[in-house]
Formats: C-alpha cells, sequence, structure tokens
C-alpha cells in the first residue's frame, strides 16, 4: 500500500469521509467462494480507499469493520473475520505509521480477544503523535450502544454533582461520544446497494450527504470513490439554512 500525502487533485472532498463497507459475501457467493475468500478480497479496496484519501487531502478516514451486530453471525466466519483483521493490521501498521497517519478504534473493543485488543492498543500508541490522515476502524461497534454509554456517562457526572442537569448540552454529549474528538461525518459512502446507515456514527452522521454505491465492496475502486467525491462536491451543504443564505455567505 503505497500511500502518498499530496495535495487535492480534486477541487472539494469531504474532511471526514466514512465508509459502510459492504458486499463482501455477497461477492464470494456470486464466485461459489466462502464468504472468508470475500473479506479477505475486501482488503484491497480498503487499501485502494486509505491512499486515495490521504492523496485527495481527506483528513479524517472512519472504516466500518465489524457491528456490534455482526457478533450474531456464525462463529467459524466471526473468528474468520478476527484473524484476518489482525493479519491486515499487523502487515500494514508500519506502513501507515511510516506515512504519518494516525490510527484509532472504536467500539467495545473489550469484548475482543485479549491478544487482539493488545494488537490494536499497541498500534494506537505507536501511531498517536503522526500528524496525516486520522484512520478510524470501528470494530465491535454499534450507534445505539455510543449512545446509551454516552448518556450513561453524563447521569454519573449529574450524580455524584460534577455537574448541573442543565449543563447537558449538546457539545457535552458529543464530547462523550466515541468519536468526541473528531468533527462530524461530511460523507457516508455505502457499498452493496444498500440504502440504510446500519446502526453506524448516530450522532455523527446527522448532516452527512449520503452517498450509496451498487458495486459490492471488493469491487469498489478509485473510480468509484471519485464519483462519490464528485457527488459531495455537488451537494450545497445548508444545516438548516436557505440555499439563498448559503450563496451569500463567504
Amino acid at each position: 500500500m503505497a500511500v502518498s500525502l499530496q495535495t487535492k487533485i480534486v477541487n472539494t472532498v469531504p474532511d471526514h469521509l466514512a465508509v459502510i463497507m459492504d458486499g463482501n459475501g455477497r461477492w464470494a457467493k456470486q464466485r461459489n467462494l466462502v464468504r472468508q475468500a470475500g473479506h479477505r478480497a475486501g482488503i484491497k479496496s480498503v487499501r485502494m480507499i486509505i491512499e486515495q484519501c490521504a492523496k485527495q487531502g481527506v483528513n479524517y478516514l472512519t472504516l466500518f469493520t465489524f457491528s456490534s451486530e455482526n457478533w450474531k453471525r456464525p462463529d467459524d466466519e466471526i473468528r474468520g473475520l478476527m484473524s484476518l483483521f489482525m493479519e491486515a493490521l499487523n502487515k500494514e501498521v508500519a506502513e501507515l505509521d511510516q506515512n504519518g497517519i494516525q490510527l484509532k478504534f472504536i467500539g467495545e473493543t473489550n469484548l475482543l480477544n485479549p491478544a487482539f485488543k493488545k494488537t490494536m492498543d499497541e498500534a494506537e500508541a505507536r501511531t498517536c503523535k503522526n500528524k496525516g490522515m486520522t484512520l478510524t476502524l470501528a470494530v465491535a461497534y454499534g450507534g445505539r450502544a455510543d449512545l446509551v454509554s454516552a448518556a450513561r456517562r453524563l447521569a454519573h457526572e449529574v450524580s455524584i454533582g460534577k455537574i448541573e442537569p442543565d449543563q447537558v448540552d449538546q457539545k457535552r454529549f458529543a464530547g462523550v461520544l466515541e468519536m468526541g474528538q473528531l468533527p462530524d461525518v461530511d460523507l457516508l459512502i455505502r457499498t452493496g446497494g444498500e440504502r440504510r446507515v446500519s446502526n453506524f456514527l448516530l450522532w455523527s452522521l446527522a448532516y452527512s450527504e449520503l452517498y450509496f454505491s451498487d458495486a459490492l465492496w471488493p469491487d469498489f475502486q478509485s473510480q468509484d470513490l471519485l464519483k462519490a467525491f464528485d457527488f459531495y462536491a455537488s451537494r450545497q451543504r445548508r444545516f438548516g439554512r436557505t440555499g439563498e443564505q448559503v450563496e451569500a455567505s463567504p
């Protein structure tokens, strides 16, 4: 994965891009392969999107790698996914570090195998001082659980008298979410033809532009990403204002 931090190629790219990488299993089924083959094939698309986002000037890239609902899948598929995830992480972290990319993880990582958790912690520590693109991998993550956890933290702070109830506003609430230190998502891409957000970053997606691609994740290529960026560049982001107000603003 030859990541090169160059200037932007397109006129407008999202500051924060999030991706739901869907379609690995269906890609494998179409080829009469086991599902694990589809997950492995999807790694090349992960490499591509990291490289292209760094090159295009995206500052934050968040990938939905394993949802809290994915625990419902067959045990052998979960083991295969986790093994593949660790294999890819061990292989790529040195190059991510070399290219100045900071790696973060969100989700209920305490539910993971301790050896996996240790590898993830080491990767975060190795890259924590990097100043390039921030790559966040959502592992065992669920948007509703994230919201509930944030509410629980604030309720505890109120119960011990650290804050007053009327001090709980949107800024404070956002700050205790797993993505609290990162800006909201500007563009969400979902591959695989589905049109839903699947419990991903529910707070951060409030004003995101949504782009749905019919390409299965292993087939998602750089030209597909550029189409999504073109879509994003064509959008007028109003955030509650009128179009006239947006056009008149500097």
